[in-house]
């Protein structure tokens, strides 16, 4: 039986001025690592041996120039770029940022053409555009929590007008869809948080982003087979330990999201971009432009990006095999609607209501 082959994952540098070569290093000086992928860094074989002397590793690499040649138990590095930069540890520079999207451009052509299987992004400031396409979606997981958002970042006053019915479907769909076929959840509930507290903790008082937008939305997607929830106020809602109760969780803005995320998960918060047509992980964490070269950043966070990637591209060769040549339905599925009855909230009862 031929052996299965290692996962090629494609693994761009990030900021050349900030510490993307050092998390890089340091999780592969792990030679188990080497045992669950091929990795193929993409970036610069001058600039990556300018960080490694920097800390004084001894860590080797071969280089290449194309993917098609990566080795398996080497780390390889691909060379996205020839001109000379300089590398000025801790600044902001356009050369640097510029080095960042040459590597990540290479590394989005080579995965789309198969030449590897997972793209996974160090820290850099491009991090999120790959998430402004309608169809993208970033889910952030940490350990049994994933949140995404309705709104990337934005002034808080903008974010009222930015929320659409159609646009939380779009996205609640998104996200179930990934959950069941990235993450191999089979019934995945998902919570939507409210954009408005509610007064006195009274659900009528909702504003009108809930009454017009969210529970409409919440409805539509019960009618579509997803099992949604909502809204909940996000403080009793991650105070109260709802969170626990559901498998992914939609916040109306950035800090609604983040601020529990990064409160919960410490340093090895990940982000899964999905809704693309091949697998993308990236660590949330900063470009670390005042730790650089000091040889003090947590890779953590980035090892877990790579074992996501690696988790979910497995999960998604699981998940499509059936479906290539599916069985004929003889039977149609029972829904199950006792968890709707759970964590519903009442609706106002009308006049006609109270004289029955």
């Amino acid at each position: 039986m031929e052996q299965e082959r290692k996962p090629r994952v494609a693994i761009t540098h990030g900021d050349t001025n900030g510490v993307g070569y050092e998390l890089i290093f340091k999780i592969f000086e792990d030679p188990m690592m080497l045992e669950l992928c091929t990795p193929i860094i993409y970036g610069s074989p001058k600039v990556a041996t300018y960080h490694r002397n920097a800390l004084g590793m001894q860590l080797q690499f071969s280089i290449i120039s194309n993917a098609n040649d990566a080795k398996e138990n080497r780390l390889n590095l691909l060379t996205t770029f020839d001109e000379e930069i300089k590398v000025e540890l801790g600044q902001a520079s356009d050369s640097s940022a510029e080095a960042a999207r040459k590597a990540l451009k290479r590394a989005m052509v080579d995965v789309q053409g198969g030449l590897a299987d997972v793209l996974v992004m160090a820290p850099d400031t491009l991090s999120d555009f790959l998430s402004r396409e309608p169809e993208v979606l970033k889910v952030r997981i940490a350990d049994e929590l994933r949140i995404a958002l309705i709104t990337n970042l934005m002034a808080l006053k903008e974010v009222p007008g930015a929320i659409t019915k159609e646009k939380i479907v779009d996205k609640c769909k998104i996200m179930h869809t990934s959950l069941r076929r990235d993450l191999r959840i089979s019934n995945p509930r998902v919570a939507i948080l409210s954009l408005n507290p509610p007064v006195d903790n009274d659900e009528k008082s909702w504003g009108e982003e809930e009454k017009e937008m969210i529970i409409p939305a919440i409805e539509e997607l019960s009618q579509a087979d997803v099992q949604a929830f909502g809204p909940f106020a996000a403080d009793s809602f991650f105070g109260n330990g709802l969170y626990t109760q559901f498998d992914g969780v939609m916040a109306m803005y950035y800090n609604q999201g983040m601020a529990p995320l990064k409160s919960l998960a410490q340093n090895e918060a990940v982000s899964l971009v999905t809704g693309m047509p091949f697998v993308c992980t990236t660590p949330e964490t900063e470009v670390g432009f005042d730790i650089a070269g000091r040889g003090v950043a947590d890779e953590s966070s980035l090892r877990q990006a790579i074992y996501l990637g690696i988790d979910v591209f497995r999960n998604r060769l699981n998940y499509d095999e059936p479906l290539a040549n599916p069985l004929p339905k003889l039977y149609k599925e029972k829904r199950d609607d006792s968890e709707k009855i759970r964590f519903a909230i009442p609706k106002a009862k009308t006049e006609k209501d109270k004289k029955q």
